[in-house]
């Protein structure tokens, strides 16, 4: 079996994310990060070789981004995956979801995969649809919020998934090939070792172009999305609050009583 595990490279969690108004676009300037989502897809294909159901010949850790993206690779690697794929072109910028799934699809059928994981969102898009899209292309069946997974060994080779739903649960049996969304429930990701960190630029990287995986140039970017994105501003500031210090705290009871009664909040 080959597992390809669809990763990203987010800004860090720390970093204030806005939009750059000058181009539509999330600026992505600042610290980056392998897509915390995505360490769950990976500990998920680990868990999968480790269980032993059926025989794991290769993990794959697939990305589309620019250059600065083959750190996150390399996080990707660095947690199980034997080597990765960097889809990167000045074309595929300013791509939308339906562009950069069906850049990722033809990715994906380089490799011919039996088995497609990702997370259940980007941290910094949070959109949960990536999964359904790639799949629609590839012609697989979908799952998403995928919370546990068993395999059973076939012919054909299914998976026995639950997942989250609105009014519960869903037990969902599927045949592979497939592409899994998995949610942040499904297990605790592993921290990778000092050893595989520094290995990791040592792994195969194979880096493609567009051309190379036949990607037309009119499906992706700005011109092959389907989503406009209009005018952008941000939020007008708040005030700063009113802060009572607490010197004498009778005093400072009556304060907050006051301030609550004159907005008839008591």
């Amino acid at each position: 079996m080959k597992i390809c595990v669809l990763v990203k490279e987010v800004p860090d969690a720390a970093v204030q994310k806005r939009i750059d108004p000058s181009t539509g676009r999330m600026d992505r300037n600042g610290e980056k990060n392998l897509n915390p989502y995505d360490t769950h897809a990976i500990e998920a294909a680990m868990q999968i070789r480790e269980g032993g159901a059926v025989e794991v010949d290769e993990i794959v850790a697939v990305t589309m981004g620019p250059s600065t993206a083959i750190r996150a690779l390399h996080k990707a690697v660095s947690l199980g995956a034997d080597r990765s794929v960097h889809l990167s072109d000045d074309a595929l910028a300013g791509s939308d979801v339906a562009a950069t799934g069906y850049a990722l699809a033809q990715t994906l059928k380089r490799e011919s995969p039996d088995l497609v994981l990702l997370g259940q969102q980007s941290d910094d898009g949070e959109c949960y649809t990536i999964g359904a899209v790639v799949a629609d292309h590839l012609q697989m069946p979908s799952l998403t919020q995928v919370i546990q997974m068993d395999v059973e060994a076939g012919p054909p080779t299914q998976l026995r998934c639950e997942r989250q739903a609105e009014y519960g649960y869903d037990t969902v049996q599927v045949e592979l090939p497939a592409v899994i969304s998995v949610g942040d429930a499904i297990n605790e990701p592993r921290y990778p070792s000092l050893k595989a960190i520094m290995g990791a630029k040592k792994k195969p990287l194979d880096a493609l172009a567009i051309g190379d995986v036949d990607i037309a140039a009119d499906r992706v970017g700005e011109s092959g999305s389907k989503v406009i994105c209009g005018d952008f501003k941000a939020p007008p500031a708040k005030s700063a609050g009113e802060i009572i210090e607490d010197e004498d705290t009778n005093e400072t009871v009556e304060k907050i009583v006051a301030w609550l009664d004159e907005r008839k909040l008591i």
